[in-house]
């Protein structure tokens, strides 16, 4: 039989056969199935006909099953029980999750974000499985809806509707210098800023078009050094008066590591929100929700003790 016949076919039917054989009386299975005694015994008549085969037969009050109603009475309860199981709510159990999950995201993300969730994440799903992809500005509603990306974590650089997106918190900004930076011991003026060599990091995320617009009334910068990772700038650091100016809590990660000198902008510039963002297609799945869920507990709890910590932004 094909699939199109058995979707012509009204499996409700075997529904009530269960039914029925449970009873043993089309009065008491009219009342379990929310039916009319007359409407019960017309759902027999058609039971019969679709299986052919009396199925019942009578003593006094009772209906007795034949053999054949007892046969695909047991022969349908593992798929009915199946059915009941899929059509029923069920708590989703992070523990015995196997899925795998790809998140797209930005180098600074993975690098002074990111790693602080994986324990919880691990901790409370050991089976599940991570991929991280290089996120891409210019395509992410594509990465989200036909990618397979499951969620991307990032500084939106526009509009995203019609995404969904939940703000993990805000980003500052700060300065790296050397040590033996001539400015290492003393504030960092906006004149100072302006004249001095500088480094763009693309981990940077977008932060070089935020800074050319806060100092649209100033010279232009002289960018000195263009690179995809910190530690082309990190070589020549100590050879020239060189300025990285990098998110706020990747400087304090990386000042500590390399023993820089970490400086605040000297001019007002706005924090940006780091947001975690998804398609519609993961919104309503309860594993998406539950690593949402963890991510932005863990991310965002981590954003703002930071921010505490070292009045970032």
């Amino acid at each position: 039989m094909e699939l199109e016949d058995i979707y012509r076919r009204d499996l409700n039917l075997l529904v009530a056969l269960k039914v029925l054989i449970e009873e043993g009386s089309v009065s008491q299975a009219a009342i379990r199935l929310n039916l009319s005694q007359s409407a019960t015994s017309r759902v027999l008549g058609r039971l019969r006909e679709l299986l052919n085969d009396p199925l019942f037969t009578r003593q006094g009050q009772h209906l007795i099953p034949t053999k054949k109603a007892l046969e695909i009475s047991q022969r349908i309860d593992q798929p009915l029980e199946s059915f009941r199981q899929l059509l029923s709510p069920s708590d989703f159990d992070p523990y015995y999750c196997s899925e795998r999950f790809l998140i797209a995201t930005t180098d600074y993300a993975m690098q002074t974000i990111l790693p602080y969730a994986l324990p919880k994440i691990y901790e409370q799903a050991p089976n599940i499985s991570l991929e991280f992809a290089p996120l891409q500005h210019e395509h992410l509603f594509k990465q989200l809806s036909t990618e397979r990306v499951d969620m991307a974590i990032c500084r939106p650089s526009g509009s995203i509707t019609p995404l969904h997106q939940e703000v993990l918190g805000p980003v500052g900004v700060s300065c790296l210098l050397s040590k033996n930076h001539p400015l290492a011991d003393q504030p960092l003026s906006l004149e100072d800023y302006v004249s001095l060599p500088h480094a763009m990091i693309a981990i940077s995320d977008g932060v070089k078009a935020l800074l050319d617009n806060a100092l649209a009334n100033q010279q232009p910068r002289k960018m000195v050094l263009r690179a995809y990772h910190l530690e082309a700038a990190l070589a020549i650091v100590d050879r020239m008066p060189l300025v990285i100016t990098v998110p706020a809590d990747l400087a304090y990660l990386v000042a500590e590591r390399y023993d820089l000198v970490v400086k605040p902008l000297p001019f007002e510039f706005m924090p940006f929100d780091y947001s975690l963002i998804w398609h519609s297609r993961c919104d309503s799945s309860a594993s998406q929700q539950w690593l949402r869920r963890v991510v932005k507990e863990e991310c965002g709890e981590l954003i703002q003790k930071r921010i505490a910590d070292v009045g970032l932004g």
